[in-house]
This record gives C-alpha cells, sequence and structure tokens, in this order.
C-alpha cells in the first residue's frame, strides 16, 4: 500500500460528513491513487448505503467511538416480477427507497445466493434501476420483495484491504431481515487477503461478519454480539481463514458456522457464548481444519455440532485441541459435541467438555449410528449429566 492518508469526520477533517456518501467519497479517492489509508474519526455514521471498500485500502475508525449505524430499512412488494438479469425493479409502495440507497430483492423460494443486493441508480414513479441484474426470478407469486437492506460495510472482487477499529450497529430493531450469503454487518464476496482487526458488530438483522468465496480472510480481536442469525459465516468455498481471538454472543442462532467447503482454517483463542442454538456448526465439506483454545460456552443447543451430511458431503479430518465445551443446552437436551451424518476423521485431545457454572449439558459427545473413525484422547469429559459418551455405532472405533 502506499503512504497516502485521508481522515473523514464531522469536523477537523479532510472530508466532512456523518453519512456513507462522506467514507465512500474518501475509499474512492485514494483507491483512484493506487491505496492507502481512511481513517475515520469519532462519531455516528449513518449508513443509507453499504461502504463498499476497495483494493489495497485501510479501513479504521477509533474503536468503539466510530460507529457505523444502519439506517432504518423499509420493505414492500414487487408490482411487477423481477426477472433473472434485469436490472429494475417495479414497487408497490416506493415510499422510503431513493437514488443512492442500497436495496436487496428476493422472494419466498430466492434463498440466500440468489438474492441480489445493490444500489438504486435511478427512479421513475415507482419503478427503479439497480447496479446488478437480477440473480433469480423473483416471482409475485413467491412474494417477491424488495427491502432498503444491504451490508454496513461490504467488498467484492477486492484484495489486501483491511478494516481496523470500527463498530457496526445494524439497528435490528427497524430492519428487514438480510440472508448471511448476501449480506452481514460485515460482508466479502471473493476479498482475498482481507484482513477485519479491532471491530464490532452489534445487533444487524442476520449475521455479524460473513465473508463467502474469500481465500485467506483473518478475521482478529472482534466481536460479534446480538445479531439475529448467526455471529461468524466463512463460507461457500472460503479456504484458509483465520479466526482468531475473537468473541460470537448472543447471536440468534450460532456463534460459529462454517458453511460450505470451508476449508484448511485455523481457528484459535475464541469465545463462542450464549448462542440460540450452537457455539460452533461445521457441516457440508468443511474439512482439514483446526480448532484450538476456544471455548463454546452456555449455548442453546451443542457446542460444537457436525451437520447431517453424506459421506462425500461431510465435515471429515478436523482436529480439536485443548477447547471448553462447557454447559450447553437445557434440561431437555444438550451436547457439548454432537457428530451427524457419515462424518469421519475427527480428533478430539486434550478439550474439557461438561458442565461447570450451569449444569445442563447432558451429553458430552454424541457419536452418530454413522459416523466413523472418531479418535478422543485425554479429554476431560466428567460432569455431564447423563453420559460422557452416548455412541450409537454399531460398530466402535475410538
Amino acid at each position: 500500500m502506499t503512504g497516502l492518508h485521508i481522515t473523514v469526520g464531522q469536523k477537523n477533517a479532510d472530508i466532512i460528513g456523518n453519512d456513507n456518501r462522506a467514507l465512500q467519497a474518501a475509499i474512492d479517492y485514494i483507491a483512484a491513487l493506487g491505496g492507502g489509508t481512511v481513517e475515520i474519526l469519532s462519531g455516528t455514521y449513518i449508513m443509507r448505503d453499504a461502504l463498499h471498500l476497495r483494493s489495497n485500502i485501510t479501513v479504521k475508525g477509533q474503536g468503539e467511538n466510530t460507529t457505523l449505524w444502519k439506517a432504518d430499512g423499509v420493505e414492500t412488494s414487487l408490482l411487477l416480477d423481477g426477472d433473472f438479469g434485469e436490472e429494475q425493479i417495479t414497487l408497490e409502495n416506493p415510499d422510503g427507497f431513493k437514488v443512492g440507497y442500497g436495496v436487496s430483492i428476493t422472494d419466498d423460494q430466492g434463498g440466500g445466493f440468489h438474492t441480489a443486493v445493490g444500489t438504486i441508480l435511478w427512479q421513475k414513479d415507482n419503478t427503479f434501476g439497480v447496479n446488478v441484474p437480477m440473480g433469480g426470478d423473483y416471482l409475485i407469486s413467491r412474494n417477491a420483495r424488495a427491502a432498503t437492506t444491504f451490508p454496513v460495510i461490504s467488498g467484492y472482487h477486492i484484495e489486501n484491504a483491511r478494516i481496523e477499529n470500527l463498530t457496526v450497529d445494524g439497528n435490528r430493531e427497524n430492519n428487514p431481515h438480510l440472508n448471511g450469503c448476501r449480506g452481514a454487518g460485515i460482508f466479502l464476496y471473493r476479498g482475498h487477503h482481507t484482513t477485519l482487526q479491532n471491530c464490532a458488530i452489534k445487533n444487524y438483522h442476520g449475521d455479524g461478519i460473513s465473508f463467502q468465496q474469500s481465500q485467506h480472510v483473518t478475521v482478529e480481536n472482534c466481536t460479534c454480539t446480538g445479531n439475529t442469525h448467526l455471529g461468524l459465516h466463512p463460507g461457500s468455498g472460503s479456504q484458509h481463514p483465520i479466526i482468531r481471538n475473537c468473541r460470537s454472543e448472543d447471536n440468534g442462532r450460532i456463534g460459529l458456522f462454517l458453511c460450505w467447503r470451508v476449508k484448511h482454517g485455523i481457528f484459535e483463542n475464541n469465545d463462542l457464548i450464549g448462542n440460540g442454538d450452537t457455539g460452533i456448526s461445521i457441516g457440508h465439506k468443511d474439512t482439514d481444519n483446526v480448532f484450538s483454545n476456544n471455548r463454546s460456552l452456555r449455548n442453546g443447543c451443542e457446542g460444537i455440532l457436525f451437520r447431517n451430511e453424506s459421506e462425500p458431503m461431510g465435515g471429515h479430518r478436523n482436529t480439536f485441541e485443548n477447547n471448553q465445551i462447557l454447559d450447553n443446552g437445557d434440561k431437555n437436551k444438550g451436547y457439548g459435541i454432537r457428530i451427524l451424518g457419515e462424518t469421519h476423521d475427527l480428533t478430539f485431545t486434550n478439550n474439557r467438555i461438561g458442565n461447570d457454572e450451569t449444569a445442563t449439558q447432558r451429553i458430552g459427545v454424541h457419536i452418530g449410528e454413522k459416523a466413523d473413525r472418531i479418535h478422543l484422547n485425554n479429554n476431560d469429559l466428567s460432569g455431564n449429566l447423563d453420559a460422557e459418551i452416548e455412541d450409537t455405532r454399531q460398530v466402535v472405533s475410538v
């Protein structure tokens, strides 16, 4: 990166402003000159569209004193079907949609990967142009709809970006949900060699941090709290991620969710605490990862879940060392580690798997009937209420 440096603030800065337009102007200016640093001074900045990252840019704030706040969102039905590849939408109620605002479009069968997320370019009555083509056919018969939802910070097709010392507030009470495959408080799509450091993401109606098809992403010393879905979401072929020294707490579903094809990752010294369902969830082709010195505590059902996948799709060859998996579940259900599907070649060494404070974890390790080659070495499994190991296989090989 070059030594170029520019400040954005509400006073005494190179660019004066308090919303995404001022922040974006600074990023685009530095990017046009080859890269550098955009420093966001203390204050709350209202985000009506994502802050779009560029390659070779560092964006840094003042920690909890610099907050990017998602503006109130609105949602309405489409008046006409949104056709695949089309770059405009016609809305039943255009109130709250304006040129320059971020927008997402989907329907009940759109799914996360096919939701279109972009920026409104023009308006004529209740028809709006957008800067991305529709990712599917969004049909009125399937509740086709648009909302002013978007990632607060977004990076598409970038390399070597850094985000440091920023707070993102998703204003979840006043925004519709956006699926984590296409949005989050901080979202990357093919954002290779990007680093997130010392960032706090809270109250987003969706995921805290999500990165998709992004290689060599590093997330360090970040917190994801109070988001309605997932805290940390590496997914869809993101290989060689590093997530360390992070805290993912009180999120609606899962603290750390390895989506599809997350491989060769390092996950160390993270806290996954009090999430609605699961601390760490692993599944579809998520292989060859190492988890060490993490704490998965007081999650709603499991500390660690291997999802129900067939053998070709399973989360194989993952290693867990020196983790604490404690107090997960409630009086009716509660697993330290729950291994489903045809998952094999897992190694657990020197982990503490039991109860410490709330005494709710009923099963230390559940091994499903189709799992195989589950290696348990020198783990402390004391204190689980019903069983240290619940092995449902007919052939046991531990």
